[in-house]
């Protein structure tokens, strides 16, 4: 399992206990009464839905694990980061080639490039860490290289 830092939002992790309660407490239950139902069935070797529901199990198991994983490495992403700098939180508005544009830099779990939720990880998060109003950074992506200049953080 991956022990790397994860950055998230309050709600983000909100959502991931939410969505461990669910698979702990009722997925797990949901599949037990499958596998005992199957098992009811008679001969295991030739029965489909036992080794359905036990494929399901092991997939459910192993989505417990890793958000068990990354809660555990989770650390909060300030509800209100600060305006001088480009932070983990911030929300940005760049200026490029295609015009302007708004990005909030989140933790690689809660990123969503057609939301404007960029990683923190990829190349535009990481040009973009640190800098400040008026700034200009160059990102560095295998289709070539582009510029963008910040106009606003908040």
């Amino acid at each position: 399992m991956n022990n790397k830092t994860q950055y998230i939002s309050e709600e983000g992790l909100a959502k991931l206990r939410a969505e461990l309660e669910e698979l702990t407490n009722v997925r797990r239950a949901e599949i037990a009464q499958r596998i005992h139902d199957a098992k009811e069935h008679g001969d295991l070797a030739e029965n489909a839905e036992y080794e359905d529901a036990k494929n399901e199990q092991a997939f459910v198991e192993g989505q417990i694990q890793r958000l068990e994983v990354l809660l555990k490495n989770a650390i909060i992403i300030d509800g209100h980061p600060g305006t001088d700098h480009v932070q983990i939180g911030s929300k940005v508005e760049v200026e490029g080639s295609d015009g302007k544009e708004v990005f909030t830099i989140v933790g690689s779990t809660e990123a969503s490039p057609r939301e404007g939720r960029i990683s923190n990880e990829s190349p535009v998060g990481r040009a973009l860490l640190g800098k400040r109003k008026g700034e200009s950074v160059v990102v560095h992506v295998p289709a070539g290289d582009f510029s963008y200049t910040i106009l606003q953080i908040s």
